[in-house]
């Protein structure tokens, strides 16, 4: 790693107020042969894979606000790959095995733990379900554990397994290698990864408009400045349809608010992440202790990072319903993330219409566990103009050709199971 152990002591003791800059903060140049827009995880690893993979190093990442301060900072930190349908399951396995090895090419640790997913079965029906999303996984090269009753109950001893359970458990679907990592540890490695090949990170450098000429966007107008590019992508979560709209386009998602919530640290009482459809509750403990809990969308459309108290009720009432000794724990914080939810559950990485237009949204439940292989699938896109197998499926005009992957594994809802 960059730092040893001495210069570690030796910024604690200065109140950390000398850390070298992990990446530079360049004035932006006036012009690119790529602007991404978007400095969360997906932009930058984006840049990063453009440069790694492809040796397309005269990039500019535009954050409007600072790295690590959006979406990939708004989130669970949950990786996973067990999908259903083999478009998702081969496209979310090659991010999991980018996650695998992932501290080590970025040579900064994203903390990545795989302590393993588990879904929980409440009803027989659940646990036909969940047989069939497990024989797809193996199929499609996934691991996939189905556990019974007392499997559940040796793994997870916090949760309530009585016969008057509000939600009785029958069973589970585990997958081993799934688990989580740093969010804002992913931007950073990203950013400086990205950096150290030449890309330039440009913070606090909004767009505000778009300049199209024919079928070509050849420039961005920015709150620092017009830059011109050779080509655009955009990586904007919950703001692509406002970006796409610059550009002329509409996309056919909508944007919705996620909450989350942790709760103050405790020492360790839960070593992987568990989860169920039918309660619509996710939760894990994170390396500082905490315990942090999820549950399902605001079901109105939204662009603010902030939610309402219905849902936050349902969540403590859901952790409570399987965790009753977690009953005496108090909420440390709350926010809210923005998400783009696509019509089908599943993402979309492809070109537009336009001849230099590129866009990766869509992302639904899935935008944090899947950071490495959108950026890989993006990077590829944008830099050999068309799709690699992985994103092959996930084209911007599937819709209209009926041709929609309708993952029902997407989230933490019932009908998504």
């Amino acid at each position: 790693m960059k730092y040893s152990i001495f210069s570690l002591a030796r910024n604690a003791l200065g109140h950390h107020r000398n850390w070298p800059a992990a990446w530079r903060s360049p004035p932006p140049k006036r012009e690119y042969d790529v602007v991404i827009v978007g400095g969360g995880g997906h932009g930058l690893a984006t840049a990063y894979y453009l440069a790694k993979e492809h040796g397309i190093t005269n990039v500019a990442v535009l954050e409007k606000g600072w790295i690590g301060g959006g979406n990939t900072g708004r989130n669970t930190t949950i990786v996973r790959s067990n999908y259903y349908l083999r478009e998702n399951a081969h496209f979310y396995e090659h991010s999991l095995k980018l996650w695998e090895g992932l501290s080590r090419d970025l040579n900064f640790n994203v903390m990545f733990s795989q302590r393993g997913v588990l879904n929980l079965a409440h009803t027989y029906a659940d646990l036909d379900a969940q047989a069939r999303r497990g024989n797809a996984m193996r199929l499609n090269g996934v691991d996939a554990l189905a556990l019974d009753r007392e499997e559940v109950r040796a793994m997870v001893p916090g949760l309530d397994m009585s016969p008057e359970a509000r939600y009785p458990i029958m069973g589970g679907l585990l997958q081993p290698r799934g688990g989580t990592a740093r969010h804002d540890a992913v931007a950073w490695g990203f950013a400086r990864g990205a950096d150290a090949r030449g890309v330039d990170i440009i913070q606090h450098c909004a767009v505000t408009g778009m300049v199209r000429e024919g079928n070509r966007i050849t420039g961005v107008e920015t709150t620092q400045g017009f830059i011109r590019a050779k080509k655009i992508g955009i990586a904007v979560a919950g703001h692509s349809t406002l970006l796409a709209g610059m550009a002329g386009l509409q996309l056919p998602i909508e944007s919705h608010v996620l909450q989350a919530m942790v709760s103050e640290p405790v020492k360790p009482v839960l070593d992987t992440v568990v989860t169920s459809g039918a309660v619509h509750f996710y939760i894990s403990q994170s390396d500082k202790g905490e315990l942090v809990m999820g549950g399902d969308l605001d079901m109105y459309n939204s662009y603010a990072q902030r939610g309402n108290l219905p849902v936050l009720e349902h969540v403590v009432s859901s952790a409570l319903a399987l965790f009753p000794g977690f009953s005496r724990l108090r909420a440390l914080r709350l926010w809210g993330g923005i998400m783009d939810m696509s019509m089908d559950g599943s993402p979309i990485i492809a070109r537009t219409a336009l001849d230099n237009f590129y866009v990766n949204c869509g992302w639904c439940y899935g935008g944090f566990k899947a950071t490495p292989g959108s950026g890989w699938c993006f990077a590829h896109t944008i830099a050999q103009d068309r799709p690699h197998e992985l994103n092959a499926a996930f084209t911007l005009d599937r819709y209209t050709l009926g041709r929609a992957i309708d993952e029902r594994g997407a989230g933490p809802t019932a009908w998504l199971q």
